[in-house]
């Protein structure tokens, strides 16, 4: 039996976008044709602008120092991983483009074009839009709650897939979670080929530690209840032959 699709509230692109920014910890940006990575360099101001420290020798720190106007464009690239293993472990990349300025020891990127990509296809942020967004609330917590999900109760992810429709399991040999928001959960179900993610969404948002508890309760609940409708369904069946 798969799962209601009433409830199919998903992260706004912008949010989407914010969140990807949040839980990023390396980047790399492309500046005058050359290209460099860099690691735990980077922080977010709350309006979602990028300041970037890079070191003394970089190419990069000499190309906005020297550019007219002190001022060097750049575009800033974000991959978006998935904490637990599956294929394909990039669920999206975020591309910022725009202006860098010194400010202080760090570079400043003030972005200008803001393009999200997801398996479903790239869309194109507004900056205002973008700088009024908030990440979601477990963006920060998202990795644990995932891998502590898949490692420490596989019975509980096996008990999810009783949401999901048969079509979608059909020649599964893998299910594993992907992502977890305010909004919903998300798995990962693995093929001999291929692959596809089925969306589990919550009754609502759950906007603290607690309410995602919570949510997830009512998600396993639910699947027992599915289970038990199947089990009575095949006892009928069996009885009535």
């Amino acid at each position: 039996m798969g799962v209601s699709q009433s409830w199919s509230a998903m992260p706004a692109t912008a949010e989407r976008a914010r969140s990807v920014l949040a839980a990023a910890w390396s980047c790399a940006v492309t500046a005058d044709g050359a290209r460099e990575e860099f690691v735990g360099a980077h922080t977010v101001t709350d309006d979602g602008r990028v300041l970037l420290a890079p070191g003394p020798d970089s190419a990069l720190r000499a190309a906005a120092l020297c550019a007219p106007r002190g001022e060097s464009h750049a575009v800033l690239e974000f991959a978006d991983v998935a904490p637990v293993p599956v294929r394909h472990r990039v669920r999206a990349r975020l591309w910022l483009a725009g202006w860098f300025t010194p400010e202080g020891d760090r570079l400043a990127l003030h972005p200008t074009r803001i393009v999200l990509e997801e398996p479903s296809g790239a869309v194109v942020v507004g900056p205002e839009e973008f700088a009024a967004a908030a990440p979601d609330p477990h963006v920060t917590a998202e990795a644990h709650l995932l891998t502590h999900l898949a490692d420490a109760h596989p019975d509980a992810v096996e008990r999810l897939t009783r949401l999901v429709g048969q079509d979608s399991l059909h020649g599964a040999v893998r299910v594993r979670p992907l992502a977890v928001d305010r909004h919903g959960l998300t798995l990962r179900i693995e093929r001999l080929r291929g692959h596809g993610d089925v969306r589990l969404p919550f009754h609502r948002p759950a906007d603290d530690t607690g309410q995602l508890a919570e949510r997830m309760h009512v998600l396993l609940d639910q699947a027992s209840a599915a289970s038990c409708r199947q089990a009575l369904q095949r006892q009928r069946t069996d009885r009535d032959r």
